[in-house]
């Protein structure tokens, strides 16, 4: 009799348990969607779902150590630590029945938070459009993508070099209201100044309004890819050529392609890894880019080897090595094409180096944009200063 008791006790136990693991699982697999969700929408405010696709696809390999110690801190860390909290609250109540009871209406808080952020992502990434757009058929790529393959290319006896500076997330409308931007004060007065004594594309208004933002355009890698490949980067889910990174759509012909085979001397400079986003297979294998990243920079001493900060370093840095670099690619027989990121100005608020005066008070972001500016448009008065200028466009 006491040993069927005991085992009766036990028994109970062992339901009590396996309750409270399925209950930890459901609370906190809905606060873990709920703080994710808060976090990217926060963090990226126009985030799309080709942008989630293509970063799901690509290996985590060169993520920025600010953006996991981000998901740490403000995702994992508060949904571990209140899904435990609330478990060990219900395993210290002794009365089986005020537990049950508790444990159901916690699970249907639970589940309803699960429910509103599901609705709430739908909403914000617009799935439904995205979802009906993705069984639509268009003609607007076939209509308006000119075929490098297909298209006569004529290059000059002389060929000019080419300078590609991608600004990260530098935005016109850091520029003032007068100049097409939308802030009291310039921000970006440098830039501004440089975009209007040199071509730009804002049509026949005087204002800066910049280009339309494209369909698989509207982040880092789908901008460098739209902008040299002329395409929107568009990743089929049902068959990704990028799970198993050894192709980077290798039937488009792309601008570094073209300048491969007109014998131009190529190099991607980058402040941080490479290999984040697929960017190292994209200019490998389109091109064949002597890539100069955070790695390479490590390996070959230019920083200290145990030196990282932000994503890896900092954009004044970056443009020191962009001027012996490019002094290097001049001193060359062949055109050159120097292609370079700077990172400084990546969401949410930027890295703030020492060269960075705090123009915009606590403002960090705007601080960062002010900075980058400056250094932006040194950078290019350096080169007009060159020797190699008067065959380079930038």
């Amino acid at each position: 009799m006491f040993i069927q008791k005991q085992w009766k006790k036990h028994h109970m136990s062992w339901q009590r348990f396996l309750r409270l693991s399925l209950s930890f699982l459901l609370i906190f697999g809905s606060l873990l969607l709920a703080f994710l969700a808060r976090w990217a929408f926060t963090t990226w405010s126009r985030l799309t779902m080709e942008e989630i696709i293509y970063e799901l696809s690509s290996p985590l390999e060169g993520t920025g150590s600010n953006i996991i110690q981000s998901v740490f801190y403000f995702v994992l860390f508060p949904a571990v630590a209140a899904a435990i909290l609330i478990v060990i609250c219900l395993y210290r109540i002794h009365n089986h029945r005020s537990v049950r009871a508790i444990l159901f209406r916690i699970n249907i808080v639970a589940g309803l938070i699960l429910i509103a952020t599901v609705f709430v992502a739908y909403v914000k990434l617009d799935f439904g459009t995205w979802l009906e757009n993705r069984n639509r058929s268009s003609n607007f790529i076939a209509e308006h993508y000119a075929d490098p393959h297909k298209t006569k290319l004529t290059f000059p006896e002389k060929k000019r070099n080419l300078i590609y500076l991608y600004l990260e997330s530098m935005e016109t409308t850091y520029s003032d209201e007068k100049d097409g931007g939308g802030f009291e004060e310039n921000v970006i007065p440098e830039l501004t100044k440089l975009a209007q004594e040199n071509v730009n594309f804002s049509g026949k208004s005087k204002k800066l309004n910049g280009g339309y933002a494209m369909y698989g355009a509207t982040w880092t890698m789908g901008g460098m890819f739209a902008q040299t490949s002329g395409l929107p980067l568009k990743i089929d889910i049902g068959n990704n050529g990028m799970q198993n990174q050894l192709d980077f759509f290798p039937s488009i012909e792309t601008l570094g392609d073209i300048l491969e085979d007109e014998g131009y001397n190529q190099m991607f400079l980058l402040g941080s890894d490479a290999s984040f986003g697929g960017r190292r297979l994209y200019y490998t294998q389109h091109g064949h880019y002597a890539i100069r990243d955070y790695n390479y920079a490590v390996w070959n001493d230019w920083i200290p080897r145990d030196y990282k900060v932000w994503w890896g370093f900092e954009d004044h840095k970056l443009f020191g090595f962009a001027k012996k670099q490019l002094t290097e690619l001049a001193a060359k027989k062949q055109p050159f094409n120097f292609t370079m990121l700077t990172v400084d100005t990546h969401f949410p608020d930027g890295y703030v180096c020492e060269y960075c005066p705090h123009t915009f008070g606590s403002n960090q972001y705007a601080n960062v944009m002010a900075c980058s500016s400056r250094q932006v448009t040194d950078f290019v008065k350096w080169v007009q200063q060159q020797d190699f200028y008067k065959d380079t466009t930038i």
